[in-house]
């Protein structure tokens, strides 16, 4: 399966299109738990696996492939619309955050915000191979969510990207975790996707 719907029992009209990163899938732990969590507060979810993960289970995704994996996520936010009346907003874990801020820096309009979950600002252990060029570009109110321990950025680095960027933006900083965001110590998976939900609907009304 390349996508599952989290459906709201009192829909807002308003969707959000969720991808994951390099090495997981479109069920990865933090995706399901934040499709519950918006679907919670009345946003219809798809989560939605990119087209590298579509063609192979477990291959990692090729520079090569990028443009493709950015398609796959234009035509997800197009049926989205399509199917809803209200906004539509695109999220991404990871690889599959930087493809939807790429994808929504190129095309300014296309989505009503978007959610950045552990965005690779720079390969671990190089922080001078920043992947900030596109950044200035975007034009809809963006969130981060990042871990104090995530190797592809610091918080201090995250907030120094975030100045780049125009529109509103906000940072849910997540202390203890790592790169997945979702095992923390002394937290539960569920409340760190709530406090995500929390800080994106306070950002983007």
């Amino acid at each position: 399966m390349s996508e599952e719907l989290h459906q709201p029992r009192s829909p807002s009209g308003d969707g959000l299109v969720l991808t994951h990163g390099a090495g997981g899938n479109a069920r990865a732990p933090l995706l399901m738990a934040l499709g519950e969590a918006f679907a919670a507060r009345g946003l219809t979810v798809l989560r939605y696996d990119l087209p590298f993960r579509q063609a192979s289970r477990t291959a990692p995704p090729r520079p090569a492939g990028a443009a493709r994996d950015r398609e796959g996520l234009r035509q997800a936010v197009a049926a989205m619309r399509l199917r809803l009346g209200g906004r539509v907003f695109l999220g991404g874990q990871s690889y599959g955050g930087r493809q939807a801020s790429m994808l929504a820096a190129g095309e300014a309009g296309l989505v009503d915000g978007l959610l950045l979950l552990s965005y690779p600002l720079h390969p671990p252990g190089r922080p001078s191979e920043l992947r900030t060029a596109h950044l200035p570009k975007l034009t809809a109110p963006t969130v981060f969510a990042h871990g104090s321990r995530d190797p592809f950025g610091s918080l201090e680095e995250i907030e120094a990207a975030r100045t780049l960027i125009a529109a509103p933006t906000s940072l849910v900083a997540v202390t203890g975790a790592g790169h997945d965001l979702f095992r923390v110590p002394r937290r539960a998976g569920a409340d760190v996707a709530a406090e995500i939900v929390a800080a994106f609907l306070g950002l983007v009304g």
